[in-house]
Order: C-alpha cells, then structure tokens, then sequence
C-alpha cells in the first residue's frame, strides 16, 4: 500500500457508506416523484396527458439510464468517484426542481431523459467506493446496505412526494425535493477523499500483475454469466414495482390500502433480508470461507426462493398467494448484495466502473421489458398466470447462468 495513502477509521468508512445509501436514496425520490405527480387529475390537466404520454414519461428515465451506465463506469474510472458523483447529484437534484418550469409533454420528457443521465453516475461511483475502501468481508455489508437504500427510496420518497403534494402542490413538491436535497452535498464534499484512483494503483502494483483490459473482461464467461443473471433477477424486481398493485387488485381482489401494506411489506422484507444477507456473508468469509462459493450460494438460493411466487400466483387460496407474494420477493434479498459483491471479487479492480456500468445496464434494460411484456401477456391471456410463469422461467435461467458461467475458473486472468 501507498505510505502517502491514510487508511479510513471505520467511522469515516461506515459515514462514508451512510451517505452513499442516503444519496441511493434522494436518487428515488426523484424517480418516484413524477409517479406520484401523473396520479393527480390536476397534473394529467395541466400537461393534457393521455395514458399514452404516461407511460411515455415514466419510461423516459430508464432509456437515458441504462444506455449511459457503461459510459458513465469509464467516467468514474477515469476520474475518479467524489467530483463526479457531486456533480451529478447536483444536476439530477437541480432538473428535477425545474420540473414545473415545463410546458408541455415534450419538455416535461426531455427533462426526465436528462435526469437520467444525471443519476446514470450513482451505481458505478458508489460501488467503485465500496470496492476500494472496503475490504472483502465488509462488502457483503456494505453493498446490503447500498441496495437495501434503492428499496427504501421508493418506499419514503412516495410517503414525502404525497405528503409534499397534499400539503403545498405538486409544483412545490418538486422544487422542495429538488433544492432540498442539495445539502446532502456538504457532507458529501467534507468526508469523501479523492483517492480512490491512487487505492487502485496501489491495490495493483501490490498484487505485482499487470492490469488486464476491459476488453478481456468482456471475453470471460463470468461477465455474460453476470448479465444474464443481473438481468433475470431485476425482471422479477421490476414486475413488482409496475404490476404488483395491480395484480393485487385485478387477480386478488385487495382494495387500494390492503395493496399499499402488502407492496411496502414485499419491498421492506426484500430491503431487511438484503442487509442480513450480506451481514451473514461477510462473517461466514470471515471466518474462512472462500468467498466466491459462499456469495454463488446466497446468490443460487435467492432465485429460488424467489421463484416460489408461481406457487401463490398458481394458488385459489388469497391467503397463500399474498404469503408468496411477501415471501418469495423478500428471499430475492438474499441475492441482492451478493451478487455484486460475487462481481467484484471475480473481476479485476482496475475496470470496476466499467462492470459496474456493464451489470447496472443489463440491471435496468428490465425496467422497460418487464411492463410492456408483463402488459401484453396480460392482454393476451386474460389473466396473471402467463406473467408468473414468465417470471420463474427468468429466475431458473438466472439459477442456470449463476451454476454454470460464474465460476472462478472463468475468472478473467492473464
């Protein structure tokens, strides 16, 4: 290790890491707030939406997103994480409050596509973070944590955005949001380093190898096996956040308030069992275990448990479906920090960013192929079983390319 570099107290660590799931956070209020915004019959009249220009809008971030991790993960590799991510935090918080400032469905769109591109940085930055001032049997943790807050954000940022709405507007809602957030920048610019370009050279020249290229990356069978599998378990993940309420109550017969608690509990058992999950991981490493068998086994028996949702979907009994439904999202959580943590321990440190970028694109190419398929199954078939069935197809193909791609003996080496 670099002598100039000074190790991180674990206060400054677990600060660090605090603020990096408070800023995971913010992001999703500013997804949610628009959300919240097109149910209100004063905003759909303002803009003269028809349900066409609303699914429009709330596709519109996940084009611009999904395209810019890849490019954004070479951004933050080649620049580091604490000025880039400062930056995009100001200008995603910045274009959201100038949300009432547009005039018709157009601008209103270009906005959520810039806003997009804005919080494209906040993946890549913050697991580049992790990867470099956290060692292997904290990231399990650290990364638990990480994700539980993109779980979390949606839960409190559709609470505040009503609360907001109700109390002041909606356009208020937005510019409070907007600017409010902004004085997650002091800490921000107070605790974070700029180092982490130095950690990485520091972490390479110590293991003696040259650094292999993000090209030889992209030939080993553990990144299409991570994409495969990223890709499969956020299907299930974004279903739940487009279609769940509504299968709650077109198939169940839940009125809107049962359809709240039951959608707040999956996702809230999905956030606890994430931050257990990785806990446990990193003591069981800890003690000795070799980390990638330990982290593939979390990984494997999250997608299965997950797939239990065909049996309450398949199920006449209400009560065993929405057991199902609750259970069967929240044993996702097992996968949730170890399968990016599993990614990190395979893949050199070097190119983080950009497989970082690489895995959260395929994470969010879902948030568009889920609905629209999700939607025409059910126009089609009448009912949600097809739907379900689609969705344990895509966690068993996740099962398949987590046993037999992501294997360390596929690890890119030289």
């Amino acid at each position: 290790m670099d002598p100039h570099l000074q190790p991180l107290t674990p206060a400054r660590r677990w600060a660090v890491i605090a603020l990096l799931c408070l800023g995971m956070m913010v992001a999703y209020f500013d997804r949610v707030n628009l959300s919240m915004a097109l149910a209100l019959p004063e905003f759909k009249a303002h803009f003269q939406l028809t349900d066409r220009d609303r699914g429009a809008l709330n596709s519109a971030f996940f084009w611009s997103y999904a395209a810019l991790q890849i490019p954004a993960g070479w951004f933050v590799d080649r620049y580091g994480v604490k000025i880039p991510y400062a930056v995009g935090f100001f200008f995603w918080s910045l274009l959201s409050a100038l949300t009432p400032l547009a005039s018709g469905v157009g601008q209103l769109f270009g906005l959520r596509m810039l806003l997009g591109v804005g919080e494209s940085v906040i993946t890549p930055a913050g697991m580049r973070w992790i990867r470099f001032n956290c060692s292997e049997h904290q990231r399990g943790t650290a990364i638990g944590l990480y994700m539980a807050a993109a779980k979390l954000g949606p839960a409190a940022g559709a609470w505040l955005a009503t609360w907001l709405i109700l109390a002041y507007g909606w356009r208020l809602m937005f510019v409070i949001l907007g600017l409010g957030c902004l004085v997650w920048l002091a800490p921000w610019l107070m605790l974070v380093r700029d180092d982490d370009r130095d950690r990485e050279r520091a972490a390479a020249t110590s293991k003696a190898q040259p650094a292999i290229s993000f090209a030889r990356v992209m030939q080993s069978p553990v990144i299409w096996g991570t994409i495969i599998g990223t890709f499969c378990y956020q299907y299930f993940v974004y279903y739940c956040l487009t279609w769940m309420p509504s299968y709650f109550v077109d198939q169940r017969g839940l009125d809107f308030k049962e359809t709240g608690i039951y959608t707040t509990a999956s996702f809230l058992g999905m956030a606890v069992v994430a931050t257990l999950a990785g806990w446990a991981a990193d003591r069981i490493i800890q003690r000795g275990a070799d980390p990638v068998r330990v982290r593939k086994a979390f990984t494997i028996a999250g997608f299965l448990v997950a797939s239990t949702e065909v049996i309450g979907a398949m199920s006449n009994s209400q009560a065993v479906a929405l057991f199902f439904a609750i259970f069967s999202l929240s044993g996702l959580g097992l996968t949730t920090a170890n399968y990016w943590a599993l990614t990190q321990t395979l893949m050199p440190g070097a190119a983080v960013g950009r497989i970082v970028g690489v895995q959260n694109c395929a994470a969010n190419l879902p948030g568009v192929v889920a609905p629209l398929l999700t939607g025409w199954l059910v126009h089609t078939t009448g009912s949600y079983h097809a739907p379900m069935q689609a969705i344990w197809f895509f966690l068993l193909t996740g099962v398949a390319a987590y046993v037999f791609l992501v294997r360390k003996k596929y690890a890119p080496a030289l």
